[in-house]
């Protein structure tokens, strides 16, 4: 009966409505559009999910390196500390010894031990004696003069220089045989490209004949 007087239109727009549903701007939905919303959503909290445990990776990677390089470290040190306690002790059992022979010989016992402890981590000393001025290896720090020696050559080591490998770990401080009379200005220019103070230039022209006087490079 109610049917009969419901309009044919209204009707049909409710059975389209049935299988088309409307959304909430009042625009047709379609269900496969439904079903891609909800895998996108799905997809997207899988991403989520995946970036929350990749980021929590790294940071635990992170830490376990950090505490990983601190134990070498550690380690290191701690090697170097056992290596050297022996010579300390025996340091102290030549300082405990009577004065004379022995005591030189302790000594030097012991700086064989501390040089040879040195070279086991990859240290070694230089011997630049004699060997012409190199600005890598060498800190001239004043010049002097033996003729029985090469110009510009290493006369005297102040400071041993001490290599790590092959790296310079630190120059030796030296002085320079110097045979030839310069100017002043040639003297100062030579100093300054050589890398000598205003303070060391200063003492130089002022004791020419006593290089030990001269001021020491900072």
């Amino acid at each position: 009966m109610y049917k009969s007087e419901i309009p044919a239109e209204f009707l049909s727009r409710q059975r389209f409505q049935t299988i088309y549903p409307m959304r909430n701007d009042n625009t047709l939905t379609d269900p496969e559009d439904s079903k891609d919303m909800a895998q996108l959503d799905q997809e997207l909290n899988e991403a989520r999910e995946r970036y929350l445990r990749l980021a929590a990776d790294f940071e635990n990677h992170r830490k376990r390196t950090a505490r990983e390089l601190e134990r070498s470290a550690s380690a290191q040190k701690e090697a170097l500390v056992r290596d050297l306690l022996p010579a300390i002790d025996n340091l102290e059992r030549a300082l405990a010894a009577n004065a004379g022979e022995n005591l030189h010989e302790g000594v030097e016992m012991i700086y064989k031990q501390l040089l040879a402890t040195l070279k086991r981590h990859g240290f070694e000393p230089r011997d630049d004696l004699g060997q012409p001025f190199d600005g890598r290896f060498h800190d001239g720090i004043a010049v002097g003069s033996k003729p029985e020696m090469p110009d510009l050559s290493v006369i005297e080591v102040w400071e041993r220089g001490w290599m790590r490998g092959t790296e310079m770990f630190r120059p030796a401080k030296v002085l320079v045989n110097q045979l030839e009379a310069e100017s002043p200005a040639a003297v100062i220019e030579e100093m300054t490209a050589a890398g000598f103070t205003l303070d060391a230039q200063s003492d130089l022209l002022a004791n020419p004949n006593d290089p030990k006087d001269v001021g020491v490079r900072d």
